[in-house]
């Protein structure tokens, strides 16, 4: 399977600036076969993801925001979610959470790519300002309830997400971290600001049986069939 996941949920990701000095070039020469110079690496950061709450009364815990710095650096950046070889363009060579302010910590991602004639043209872009949107994808396993610190697909949890609750928003707390899978680039994001696909754990693929009896919508149904497929592309298509 090659071709972007439709259906999939994402997230805000984009594109900014990122100095290239000595300290940067060592840490990318961690990822090469071969000592790189300055003149031949095109640097960047990606701003992926922080833990507020965002439009699907979701957000990333600081331990999940942690444990993503730790795992993304090696792995591949692509175009537009095709897991092929030949669509890697670039590579996270480092990954922090800064203090964004207020409260906001911040998951950054630091990329390079060789500048290549191949390349040219998309350096031009994203310099530019016209190659901005990247998605990135991982897997989590904890989902929990902010108002009564359950999992949030527990029977037991009787909150639905963006309803209040004595004055507080229900949300889902993200964690558990399993995986991270990769980098796109992309041009049209699934929703407005795309970003993180998240992977439910469960064989729920709806809302909890509580929150109401009209069942799944089709969003719904959408979502959890590309979580099936993204795992099928991971495995191989050997999920049945």
């Amino acid at each position: 399977m090659d071709e972007p996941i439709q259906g999939a949920l994402y997230k805000s990701a984009q594109v900014t600036k990122q100095a290239l000095d000595a300290g940067e070039l060592a840490l990318i020469n961690q990822w090469s076969l071969r000592p790189l110079t300055e003149e031949e690496v095109f640097v960047f950061r990606v701003a992926a993801c922080d833990n507020q709450i965002d439009r699907d009364y979701e957000r990333f815990t600081e331990t999940a925001l942690a444990k993503m710095a730790q795992l993304y650096p090696g792995h591949p950046i692509l175009l537009d979610h095709h897991w092929s070889a030949s669509k890697q363009t670039a590579r996270v060579y480092a990954a922090s959470v800064e203090d964004a302010g207020n409260g906001v910590q911040r998951l950054v991602l630091r990329a390079y790519m060789l500048r290549t004639e191949d390349t040219k043209a998309m350096i031009d872009a994203i310099e530019g300002g016209i190659l901005r949107e990247v998605s990135v994808g991982i897997q989590v396993t904890v989902y929990r309830c902010s108002i009564c610190g359950r999992d949030y697909f527990d029977v037991g949890c009787a909150h639905r997400r963006g309803k209040d609750y004595d004055g507080k928003t229900c949300s889902v707390e993200l964690d558990g971290v399993a995986d991270v899978y990769e980098l796109s680039f992309v041009a049209v994001p699934a929703q407005p600001g795309a970003g993180v696909i998240k992977r439910y754990e469960r064989k729920e693929t709806q809302e909890p049986e509580h929150m109401g009896a009209e069942g799944p919508t089709q969003e719904e149904l959408d979502r959890a069939k590309a979580r099936m497929e993204l795992e099928n592309k991971r495995y191989g298509g050997n999920l049945t």
